[in-house]
């Protein structure tokens, strides 16, 4: 695949589980899995979406102890694994930087773990990906990211994961892992 792509980890504009938008709390699981992830995957940057002053000093103060030499010695790969990401206080920041960095706007893969309309399948998205370009798949903290801003700004929304069980309630960490493997995996291991 010769497209460039990022992740986002949005905590705001995200729903409760009343409906309500929120922003959520930062959780050290979804900094650490989902770097790793990037990492492991060979994405071009992991950008967490966080507003709030506090939060942000609390990634800061996260990240400023795994760039030390110590963490370093303690854990190299997790280490490694943390520097993709990026702290930015809103989407449209991440997409920008990434503007700046590949002089285009990437095209922006929004996800839901409900049926949204005009929804795209894993299959055709990932065909559209390997024509290559810069592209950035948007997960949402909470309840899921605000459908209007999602609308506003996603040039594609892919299908809901769907296993057939009729339960879909996957950790943000978990259905990013199966979305990043379904669009950016290795098909060889995949019959």
């Amino acid at each position: 695949m010769t497209a460039r792509v990022y992740l986002a980890l949005l905590h705001y504009p995200v729903l409760d589980k009343d409906g309500r938008v929120v922003n959520t709390a930062v959780t050290n699981l979804d900094l650490h899995d989902l770097a790793r992830l990037s990492r492991t995957y060979g994405l071009s940057g992991y950008f967490v979406v966080q507003s709030l002053p506090l939060q942000k000093k609390l990634i800061e103060r996260l990240l400023g102890y795994w760039r030390t030499e110590s963490a370093g010695d303690w854990n190299r790969t997790r280490q490694e694994a943390f520097e993709v990401l990026k702290l930015v206080d809103s989407l449209d920041e991440a997409l920008g930087r990434i503007e700046a960095e590949t002089g285009e706007r990437p095209k922006v893969i929004g996800t839901s773990a409900r049926l949204r309309p005009g929804v795209v399948g894993f299959p055709e998205l990932r065909d559209k990906m390997t024509e290559g370009g810069s592209w950035i798949i948007v997960f949402g903290t909470g309840w899921g990211i605000e459908p209007g801003y999602l609308a506003e700004r996603a040039d594609y929304m892919v299908e809901p994961i769907d296993p057939g069980s009729g339960y879909n309630h996957l950790s943000v960490r978990a259905a990013a892992a199966i979305i990043v493997d379904r669009l950016v995996g290795d098909r060889k291991h995949h019959r």
